[in-house]
């Protein structure tokens, strides 16, 4: 399973990234890019961001969460597709797709945090202060909803293909439904009590925390983000599973 899992990754990287410099550079550029942009434009209409005194520092502890967490659902569900070829082969299953797209994820996703948190933290000389087990946690834990959505998505995916379309409209509201722009705790009540139930707005909350001594985010449930992701992952490698003979041959 080793040996196919790493074949698997080092296919995904040539095909995502390319042979070249470049394509990996662009993976770095591109959160770069969009925490600019938040930044310049609040900037403008704002005298002080939801926290601290740094606009980039607060928009990327908003944006990492949510971008890495969608980023690598959408990668997951595509596993089925993208590596169908190999799954003619015994010796390959959706579970090898599936954790060959999510470790490629998470280490290219801690690379790219480490690289636009240092780097904010430098070109701004804030002091360096960072609680790692809640950034550690945020990360973790947003990988292991990513794998259980991603799962369910793959499935759905591939055996209802309108439901592609229908996800890429329901997610587009999450933008802003995420903490991305503002902290859960200024929101009203009626806010508050409906976007709880979006699970990435307790990731956004816990690299809040890592990242900002004074925030505490007391709203965060762990145990939520963990049901939310064992609930989707159970029922999409069972669906997964159950049905994979069939979507092989869609």
């Amino acid at each position: 399973m080793l040996r196919t899992v790493g074949a698997l990754m080092l296919r995904e990287m040539a095909t995502t990234y390319g042979r070249s410099v470049g394509g990996y550079l662009w993976a770095v550029l591109e959160p770069i890019a969009g925490i600019a942009f938040l930044s310049l434009i609040f900037s403008m209409v704002l005298t002080t961001p939801g926290l601290g005194t740094n606009f980039p520092l607060f928009y990327a502890s908003g944006f990492m969460p949510f971008a890495m967490t969608l980023g690598t659902i959408g990668k997951i569900a595509q596993s089925v597709r993208f590596s169908r070829p190999f799954m003619a082969y015994p010796c390959v299953t959706f579970m090898d797709a599936i954790i060959a797209r999510l470790l490629l994820a998470l280490l290219t996703n801690l690379f790219i945090l480490a690289v636009v948190l240092l780097g904010i933290m430098f070109i701004f000389g804030l002091p360096v202060w960072m609680d790692l087990p809640y950034i550690v946690a945020s990360t973790v834990l947003g990988m292991f909803l990513a794998m259980g959505i991603g799962s369910l998505n793959c499935y759905l995916m591939t055996s209802i293909p309108v439901y592609e379309q229908l996800w890429s409209i329901a997610t587009r509201p999450m933008f802003l439904m995420s903490g991305v722009f503002f902290t859960f705790d200024i929101m009203p009540k009626l806010a508050q009590d409906i976007l709880w139930y979006n699970p990435i707005i307790h990731l956004v909350g816990l690299m809040r925390r890592g990242l900002y001594p004074v925030y505490h985010g007391d709203y965060i449930s762990i145990p939520y983000i963990l049901l939310v992701s064992a609930i989707t992952l159970f029922f999409g490698l069972l669906l997964l599973n159950r049905h994979f003979k069939t979507l092989m041959e869609s």
